[in-house]
């Protein structure tokens, strides 16, 4: 007897596999969970063979049949949540981790309750179902396979089960040949439909096949899965589980003894973890307390504490509390993971005192941006013990200044140090995943690296690169032997270069997924970060924890300045008014832009389509003569320096090259290249372009957004906006392409001083108006929000008194449809792993009935950001919801959305034109929603009908390609309004001090005055003849006239304090203090406002180091923030650079 003998008569290779499963469960438990999945697999690929509601996914494999869309719909989610972890433990058991008997157990028993519901519902004869009975399975001697015994168990069934999907697609091909084949096949699947639809009406499954494993059960099998995915497989009864600990206090157990839920243990015998399950409804940090008492205990025992864990099966939280605090975290580590963090505990070093390889990261910001990283990672015991700081920073570094070198210094400080092993470095394209990685191997060469977007990585790799997209679909993947499986705990620490709003929205699971330690890097800057970035890494508001600006750094002559160029092209400013052409033009105008039906004509067309859909050839070619003539040259003015042009889109970039390719024929087409995501050697291009040391073809690139961000091309001389830009931070990340230094790029000792930009685009005046731009905002997806408004509306309708019929019954439409998206998300997905608890309760139907405000707050917060759009959904289908939700919760709550209306009524409009003969079927509805009266008189059953009638239509209204326009009329460069960063002119009427002050400043490069701004002592003959030439005895007055108006003080002193100390020259008399010494971080920014101040004011009174701003880091100023000793040598060294001012 089995009990899966309802399967015998129309399932029978099901049965085969089932019975041979059912034999195997006691004495082969590994074996039984391969022969269930592979029964599982079959079953499944019957009903889609058999049922027509069911349509095959583009990939055929079990896991992707399970979580197709319909697949789920006809199961309640009981039942997925049981065959899902019959797979998880089939899974396993193929991977080679053991598998106890009572796992295999509840993967038989899950197997019997779906086989039961298949059977029920669709078989043509209705089967005896007899209740589950354990005592029909055979007991004996466990039987242990190896990994290669149970893999090739694992093929054989495979190749059974392929071809029976080879037979069947056969039997499907020859259908399509034969219409009397095809014919019985539909018949055969309409007569199973048929079957199913009735049986449902009378028969209710749970009765007849009960529920077998319960919900407790089911959890703890979640946590001995989700522990198996980090190689824990061989659970065994009194060692990892139940383990007996003894030292409880006698309060808790008279005996002194308790039992651990789970220990993990490692290698050496010693405990690595200990874990502590609540019930699945109870908070898990009530087994923080519980989970601490074992831990005492385990390191009484063992003399080693574990690492502490405690859990509920959907949140789950660590513990190291040597160390860190508890934190959450999405699973559990491996046990090399683990044993790392027990090592950690006596070799970690303390990072504040590791000296930075200055070869990496030399500057002297660079250095204090990693001191303020390790200041805010680690922090000292009152009794000097190391403790934890925080695990997350944002440095805030120009464009240019070494954002790439600082955080591979950074990783060579972690890992030197041993706070970190793999890292995973994340950017938002491949070009600049390509860029980093090239920088980290030359800088950190030591240290294994990858391209997730390009290799394939394995378990002994140290730095990983990646897009976002990249390493979401590695989180989901599963672990085989070509491709690494990521658990929580694989990476020590997440950089990701450019942190903004938008990352963190859209990929943000990624860093509440793994549990690292987590560097942001930006460059846009302070006041214009967006608030959310700094809540990400808990710094305060422009408060990060390190900022290096853009005028820092060129302050420092670490980044060159720009000079912006507003160029007003007459066309791209004002437009193209048909009154201004000549007759030639006037008749191409109307060529161009006449109604070939009424001769109508536009007045004027404004200047931005000049660089969106209408191309002039006159206004492009103005703009490349005017680049070529003024731009900055290379090879003694010969060449154009290298030059980006940022175009509208690609269509515009073509355009763009074409007509340089027509003006400079000479340079055969290499010259000038479009750069973006269209051509298919552009990363080719973009290495030649971007060479450093020489210049290699292309000289111009033109780029649509490629470019914008990261690229680092330090020969870069010019660049052309001939886009309009509206983001603040990515206006300046653009700029920030021209801001590199570039020695000898003009010849030997000739380096670049600055570069131009040439603005065609408005956008100096724009952000001179709007210095902060125009946010964006970030995007909430529309299936997101769809799934939102229909909550709106059912809150809408619950609270209104007096509902109506109609009413309810799209509360209850809505509710239906809300509750079987939430049920059926994919578990397999980490996003929905990490939001499991809310996905349980919100998959009990019960819990819909009455929901709370609370419980709309946490399905918007938790559930929609992770619902995806069903599969063939249509993104115009979409949009018409929005559009008819807005109405709908508008009319609710006693608005009129006439905004919305006639967006409605436009679609209409627009579908009625369309000659197809689904459409056709529907004008009457589409007339309705042209019609004034339909939107008065319509009710929200009604309106809630034409919505699902017209969204299937949308598909026809696939937007048509702007067409281009290409047109040649004569444009005109307004030269006498070309604006090269005017400089404001003096007052004429200055005093004797500001004509003093002016003509010291007018004369910053003599000789002499460059010796005292350059730290350089000067002799009685030089002080002479400075004298001679300041006070010519009129304009300048006389030394009396001098010594009057600013008092005795040394000439010197006073000319410093007019051109201030050069900041070379200031670094250079503190670099040998700086190096000699660890510095802390408030020790560095103390001596970067001596330099600042000395930069500004030539000189400085000692006294000042006890006063504001010096106070400001420490109110003892230079006392509070060095010893002694410290504090005398910098007193020296200030003595040391006075004088040299005050001899003269």
């Amino acid at each position: 007897m089995s009990n899966f003998k309802f399967l015998a008569t129309e399932w029978r290779a099901i049965y085969k596999e089932a019975k041979e499963a059912e034999k195997l469960t006691f004495t082969s438990p590994k074996a039984c969970a391969v022969i269930c999945r592979s029964a599982l697999e079959k079953t499944v690929n019957w009903l889609f063979n058999n049922d027509p509601d069911l349509e095959r996914p583009y990939r055929e494999n079990l896991g992707a049949l399970l979580h197709e869309q319909c697949f789920k719909d006809i199961l309640k989610p009981s039942m997925f949540r049981e065959i899902y972890l019959l797979k998880k433990i089939g899974d396993n058991a193929a991977h080679g981790n053991s598998i106890r008997k009572e796992e295999a157990l509840v993967a038989l028993q899950n197997l019997y309750r779906f086989t039961a519901f298949v059977a029920v519902y669709y078989s043509e004869n209705e089967p005896l179902i007899l209740p589950f009975d354990e005592s029909l399975i055979p007991t004996g001697e466990e039987i242990k396979q190896t990994l290669e015994e149970i893999q090739l168990l694992e093929k054989q069934l495979n190749l059974k089960n392929e071809q029976a999907l080879l037979e069947r697609k056969q039997l499907e091909e020859q259908a399509e040949l034969i219409a009397s084949l095809q014919q019985q096949l539909l018949d055969q699947e309409q007569n199973v439909k048929a079957r199913k639809v009735e049986r449902e009406q009378v028969v209710e499954i749970e009765k007849v096949v009960p529920v077998l494993v319960s919900e407790a059960k089911t959890r703890q099998m979640f946590i001995d899965v989700f522990l198996k995915e980090a190689g824990w497989s061989n659970l065994r009864e009194g060692y990892e589980l139940e383990y007996e600990v003894k030292g409880m206090p006698l309060t808790t157990n008279k005996s002194g003894k308790g039992y651990a839920d789970y220990v993990l243990w490692g290698d050496n015998g010693l405990p690595l973890a200990v874990i502590e399950a609540k019930k699945t409804m109870a908070d898990a940090r009530k087994g923080k307390h519980q989970a601490q008492l074992y831990a005492d205990c385990l390191e009484q025992m063992h003399q080693q504490r574990p690492i502490i864990f405690y859990t509920n099966g959907f949140e789950n939280f660590i513990w190291d509390d040597t160390f860190y605090p508890d934190r959450e975290v999405q699973g559990f580590y491996t046990k090399d993971e683990l044993q790392l963090l027990i090592d950690r505990r006596s070799t970690r070093k303390d990072i504040r005192e590791y000296k930075v390889n200055e070869n990496i990261a030399g500057r002297y910001y660079q250095k204090e941006a990693l001191q303020r990283v390790a200041e805010t990672f680690v922090g000292t015991t009152t009794n000097g013990e190391l403790k934890a700081g925080g695990r997350k920073a944002l440095l805030v570094m120009a464009t240019g200044s070494g954002k790439t070198r600082t955080s591979a210094a950074l990783v060579d400080m972690l890992t030197k140090c041993n706070w970190v092993k793999r890292v995973l470095f994340l950017a938002d394209r491949n070009a600049l995943v390509t860029q980093a990685k090239n920088a980290f191997n030359e800088h950190l060469p030591h240290l294994s690296a990858v391209d997730l977007t390009k290799e394939k990585e394995d378990g002994s790799t140290r730095i990983v690169f990646s897009t976002y997209p990249t390493i979401m679909n590695k989180i989901d993947a599963l672990k085989t032997d070509d491709e690494r499986y990521y658990g929580v705990g694989h990476f020590d620490l997440i950089i990701i270069d450019e942190a903004h709003r938008s990352v963190y929205k859209k990929y943000g699971a990624i860093f509440e997924y793994f549990d690292s330690l987590l560097v942001g890097l930006t460059a846009t800057p302070i006041d214009h970060v967006d608030r959310s970035t700094y809540q990400l890494f808990r710094v305060e508001d422009k408060n990060p924890t390190y900022g290096y600006e853009l005028r820092d750094a060129v302050k420092d002559g670490f980044l060159v300045p720009f000079k912006g160029i507003t160029m007003p092209i007459k066309f791209m400013r004002e437009g193209i008014r048909y009154e201004d052409l000549d007759e030639r033009e006037k008749e191409e105008y109307e060529e161009k832009f006449g109604d070939p039906l009424t001769g109508e004509i536009p007045e004027s067309i404004e200047g931005s389509a000049l660089h969106n859909w209408l191309f002039n050839t006159d206004t492009v070619d103005k703009a490349l003569n005017h680049l070529m003539t003024h731009g900055i040259k290379v090879e003694g003015g010969d060449k154009l320096g290298k030059t980006i042009i940022f175009a509208n889109n690609h269509k515009h970039a073509v355009f763009i090259e074409e007509r340089f390719n027509n003006m400079y024929p000479e340079h055969a087409g290499n010259f000038l290249r479009v750069i973006d995501n269209y051509e298919s050697k552009a990363q080719d291009l973009l290495d030649k372009f971007t060479d450093a040391n020489q210049e290699l073809n292309p000289q111009i690139a033109v780029s649509v957004d490629m470019m914008d961000t990261g690229v680092d091309a330090p020969r870069v001389v010019n660049l052309m906006f001939f886009k309009a830009v509206k983001s603040y931070a990515k206006f300046w990340q653009m700029i920030g392409r021209g801001t590199r230094l570039c020695p000898n790029l003009f010849g030997p000792n000739r380096d670049k001083k600055d570069f131009l930009i040439f603005d065609l685009c408005e956008n100096f005046e724009f952000f001179g108006t709007n210095p902060d731009g125009i946010d964006g905002g970030v995007t909430t997806s529309l299936t997101q929000r769809i799934f939102e408004m229909k909550l709106d509306i059912m809150a809408e309708i619950r609270e209104k008194m007096d509902a109506n019929e109609e009413e309810r019954e799209l509360n209850e439409s809505y509710t239906r449809e809300l509750f079987e998206r939430v049920s059926t998300l994919d578990e397999d997905r980490f996003q929905v792993k990490m939001k499991l608890r809310a996905k349980t309760y919100f998959s009990n139907r019960e819990n819909w009935n009455h929901l709370k405000k609370t419980d709309y707050i946490d399905l918007k917060s938790e559930i929609a950001p992770i619902i995806l759009p069903k599969k063939g959904d249509h993104e115009l289908a979409r949009r018409f919801d929005i559009i008819m939700l807005t109405i709908a919760l508008a009319k609710l709550t006693g608005k009129v959305p006439s905004n919305y209306i006639r967006k409605a009524a436009e679609v209409g409009k627009n579908l009625s034109r369309v000659n197809v003969p689904d459409v056709k079927r529907e004008l009457k509805t589409l007339d309705d929603l042209q019609s004034p009266n339909f939107w008065k008189q319509v009710y929200l059953r009604r309106l809630d009908e034409v919505r699902l009638t017209v969204r299937e239509l949308m598909k026809y209204l696939e937007s048509e390609p702007t067409e281009i326009v290409y047109t040649s009329l004569t444009d005109d460069v307004q030269l006498s309004m070309v604006n090269e960063d005017p400089v404001p002119y003096g007052n004429a009427l200055a005093t004797y001090r500001e004509r003093v002050e002016s003509y010291i400043r007018k004369n910053k490069h003599h000789l002499i005055i460059q010796k005292l701004r350059n730290n350089e002592p000067i002799t009685k003959e030089e002080l002479e003849a400075l004298e001679t030439l300041l006070f010519d005895g009129e304009e300048r007055g006389t030394k009396e006239t001098f010594t009057e108006e600013f008092g005795e003080q040394p000439l010197g002193v006073f000319i410093r304090s007019i051109v201030g100390l050069d900041i070379q020259a200031a670094n250079a008399a503190f670099s040998e203090f700086i190096q000699l010494r660890n510095l802390k971080a408030d020790q560095m920014t103390f001596i970067k406002n001596i330099i600042s101040f000395l930069e500004k004011n030539g000189t400085i009174d000692k006294s000042m180091l006890f006063e504001a701003p010096f106070t400001d880091i420490n109110d003892q100023g230079l006392l509070g923030v060095f010893d002694d000793a410290d504090a005398f040598k910098v007193i020296s060294l200030l003595d040391r650079i006075n004088e040299n001012a005050e001899i003269a």
